[in-house]
């Protein structure tokens, strides 16, 4: 396959740990391809990886839009450039997330038909199948047909990434009942179910906050600015909980010699709710497999980011998407700005 062009200078911890995790996967049989400075081998060691030379870098606190206009030479306009131009199979980034989206609408596309990319973010869920949640921030707000189409792309990625036959599919709202809700809700709940008694799609109804982390549904759409709270929220939550618990350990020698002989039981368990398992998110909706991996992503996320990208290159989820939404024949989807998050 074509390697999978990776942006070496964006993330909390670029370029070294990026290109360190970049040689990781490289080593364990995915083609990869650097996208950075022409002194990147001064900056860190590369070993004998390719490189793709790009004079410029996207800030984190940066505007994405404009700064993918202005920077047309950063490491992440020449990754999407890469998989436009058929040299990549797939870019993945920790960098500016608004950004990231930005330079991969505006340089690979979006695929004919789908009227906004969504971010599709894993949701751990301890003794089941992750979540699929979207939008994840791309688009704060959105219309009801966007989110029938969310769903679709949702319950695509779900079926490669989890091996799900038939992804249940829930809309996020403040209650269970088809009629709970504010209006987006209210009008997305019909259109989704006709959807599903013409398609393949598997709409089980309306599901609640606490439902995201359950096998309630397998795909859960919403509005991106919901979508990032709810995942800000979920990001916070546990963070808190995994310290307030680590602390306790630590508090007395019997409770830490009690925790040093759970820990075999509770390893697994930190490793299905790391998100840096996950690697990283998936920008549904455009031309082109784009994995947006967290700006603090370890060696091992990034290392994790591209084996999702080669997994979804493989499994074709682009393609299926084309094929999927297909716009009508007197209908041409407006264009986009990418909202950040």
């Amino acid at each position: 396959m074509l390697p999978i062009a990776v942006d070496a200078m964006g993330g909390d911890h670029a370029p070294g740990t990026i290109v360190a995790g970049a040689k990781a996967a490289a080593e364990a049989g995915t083609p990869v391809v650097l996208v950075g400075p022409a002194n990147l081998a001064d900056l860190t060691d590369i070993g004998d990886l390719p490189l793709i030379e790009a004079s410029e870098v996207i800030d984190m606190d940066e505007d994405g839009g404009r700064a993918v206009r202005r920077k047309k030479d950063s490491t992440l306009v020449r990754a999407a450039e890469a998989v436009r131009d058929g040299k990549a199979s797939a870019m993945v980034s920790a960098g500016n997330t608004g950004a990231t989206m930005a330079s991969a609408l505006l340089r690979m596309g979006r695929i004919k038909g789908v009227n906004r990319p969504a971010i599709a973010t894993i949701i751990p869920y301890p003794g089941g199948s992750p979540t699929v949640l979207l939008d994840a921030g791309a688009n704060a707000e959105v219309q009801p047909d966007w989110l029938v189409q969310f769903a679709q792309m949702g319950s695509i990625f779900s079926r490669h990434r989890f091996g799900l036959d038939a992804p249940k599919v829930g809309l996020l709202s403040i209650g269970e009942e088809p009629g709970k809700g504010d209006p987006l809700r209210k009008e997305s709940y019909p259109l989704l179910e006709a959807a599903t008694a013409d398609s393949e799609l598997n709409f089980v109804g309306n599901v609640e906050g606490r439902d995201v982390m359950s096998d309630a549904a397998d795909v859960i759409v919403t509005d991106g600015f919901t979508g990032n709270v709810v995942l800000k929220t979920l990001e916070g939550g546990m963070k808190a909980v995994v310290g307030a618990l680590l602390s306790a350990f630590a508090s007395t020698p019997e409770y830490q010699a009690a925790a040093d002989a759970l820990m075999p039981a509770l390893l697994p368990l930190y490793a299905t709710l790391d998100p840096e398992t996950y690697g990283g998110a998936m920008l549904l909706g455009v031309d082109g497999v784009c994995i947006i991996s967290h700006g603090s992503s370890s060696e091992r996320a990034i290392v994790n980011a591209i084996q999702v990208a080669r997994e979804m290159v493989e499994a074709d989820v682009v393609g299926e998407i084309t094929t999927a939404i297909r716009p009508p024949a007197d209908e041409t989807p407006d264009g986009l700005e990418a909202d950040g998050g």
